[in-house]
């Protein structure tokens, strides 16, 4: 006799996730649910949520990495259990670590001796290293101001305004004065000159970007490093550079070999790089790489002998995952110098085909350069009717994430659009985002100008007031051109009671 019994609970793992009663139910959004699910349930309703996040390989405004070979992404899963900074568990890692900070520093050119290793430490992004040069710049100042008696109460940082966010936080966290030499028409990066000028007893260091977040364009370092060399020697003052080479640091070794920027410059005492940018490391790993070791002050260092020897560190926060340090040594060796070179070259080539097929257009303005990031940015030469903003709205609609801003003071009168160009934007994906363009600039040709109905709103200011002003805009956005907007507005003020 076959005995059977019925299972109290129907959604059994025979039953499919979507023919069970937890696609049915809304769980708390911002308390723990009481109850458990079951595993393949709750992948699969977070799987379905994160189906409305945008395409990573198409959001064109960042700078991370996206793509990266399978078995580096094996190794790095691997790895996703590993506590970095547990190195008495994770001696391999640590090696690691090491051996890639020493790469970098030989590839910035690092006055290292025979048999003399590199001072740098991985962090967690470009934001991290900046946080660390900066407070080794400003312990460094403060000991000396010490030494000679003087005031070490009031620091300085000079920068361009076209920084990093990141700089404003480091200067607001550990009070420093950030000074800012301001942009101008057609020249938007830090002006040494004006830079040199602003420099005075108190200034920590003066900070260049190897490649600005508005446009790619890489800051002349040398030049600023020559002009800070003579203030020095006028005023007796030792004022030294950090290269914020976030974006630029793993590009001008490969694209641009004799462009000085590194430390062959003798005032440039630390670089920071972004390993998950053009290091082609997926999000969270950079790199702080020092000159020499009295850059960086002994007192903020810490030493640890997990090993059985002496570790020093320096970094502002404890845990970290490990993978994405192995993820960077897999790429400096697996892709070697010659790897690297015809990657960024790639990358450099597609940019300029993007500009290229922009330019054709005949309607935008290329505020990138060719000596730079591979990037393009660019602006409207005519944006009376419609601007960039609409541009960049209407493109999502065939997937794409280009970013619309506006410069950084005293250029914030320029909006632009950018095109980050990674390793993964290839020619035809370039040559298709040139025809979505095309295809936004016409649809926005047969649209309303919204710019020309808010000043015609602005303009007739009982519009605001009318009860059916909903009705009235709508109306206006179903017209096709300029001029029937103006008739239909002009009529209204004529006839106040009438709907257009």
């Amino acid at each position: 006799m076959v005995l059977s019994r019925a299972a109290p609970d129907s959604d059994g793992h025979i039953q499919s996730t979507f023919g069970s009663r937890y696609v049915q139910e809304c769980l708390p959004r911002f308390r723990m649910p009481d109850r458990s699910i079951p595993k393949d349930a709750a992948y699969q309703i977070i799987s379905d949520e994160l189906m409305l996040d945008g395409n990573p390989r198409l959001n064109l405004a960042s700078f991370v990495s996206t793509w990266m070979e399978p078995e580096c992404d094996k190794l790095m899963m691997q790895a996703i259990n590993k506590n970095y900074v547990d190195m008495d568990e994770y001696p391999i890692t640590t090696e690691f670590q090491n051996r890639c900070v020493n790469i970098i520093a030989n590839l910035f050119n690092a006055p290292l001796g025979d048999g003399e290793e590199a001072v740098g430490v991985a962090t967690v992004g470009s934001s991290e290293a900046i946080m660390l040069a900066g407070l080794a710049f400003k312990r460094k100042w403060q000991n000396k101001r010490k030494a000679e008696g003087k005031p070490y109460d009031k620091p300085n940082i000079v920068t361009g305004a076209n920084v990093q966010v990141c700089w404003e936080k480091f200067a607001r966290y550990f009070e420093v004065e950030l000074k800012e030499v301001k942009l101008r028409e057609g020249y938007y990066v830090m002006d040494p000159v004006k830079a040199v000028e602003m420099v005075d007893e108190n200034t920590i260091c003066v900070a260049a970007i190897l490649g600005s977040t508005y446009n790619g364009e890489f800051e002349d370092v040398k030049l600023l490093n020559d002009l800070l060399i003579q203030k020095n020697k006028e005023t007796g003052w030792d004022t030294g550079i950090h290269v914020d080479a976030a974006s630029g640091g793993f590009i001008a070794p490969f694209l641009y070999p004799h462009l000085e920027w590194d430390f062959r410059l003798p005032l440039v005492k630390s670089i920071n790089v972004s390993g998950h940018k053009y290091g082609l490391v997926y999000a969270g790993v950079g790199w702080a790489i020092w000159r020499a070791k009295q850059d960086l002050p002994e007192e903020l260092i810490f030493h640890i002998n997990y090993l059985g020897a002496d570790q020093p560190t320096f970094t502002l926060n404890f845990s970290k995952g490990a993978s994405q340090i192995i993820g960077q040594y897999y790429q400096l060796i697996r892709l070697g110098f010659e790897g690297y070179r015809n990657i960024m070259r790639n990358c450099a080539s597609n940019a300029k085909a993007l500009a290229d097929g922009l330019v054709r257009t005949g309607r935008f303005n290329i505020l990138s350069k060719e000596v730079g990031v591979p990037l393009v940015a660019f602006s409207l030469k005519d944006s009376s009717r419609h601007d960039v903003y609409e541009i960049s709205d209407h493109l999502r609609r065939f997937g794409w994430i280009v970013p619309a801003y506006t410069m950084a003071p005293d250029a914030q009168h320029v909006t632009l659009l950018r095109v980050v160009v990674r390793e993964d934007f290839n020619r035809s994906l370039a040559e298709r985002l040139v025809r979505d363009i095309e295809k936004v600039l016409r649809e926005l040709a047969a649209l309303p100008s919204k710019i020309v109905t808010a000043s015609l709103v602005e303009s007739h200011p009982q519009l605001k007031e009318d009860k059916d002003i909903e009705t009235v805009l709508d109306d206006i956005l179903s017209c096709r051109s300029a001029a029937k907007e103006k008739k239909k507005f002009v009529s209204i003020e004529q006839k106040p009671n009438r709907i257009c």
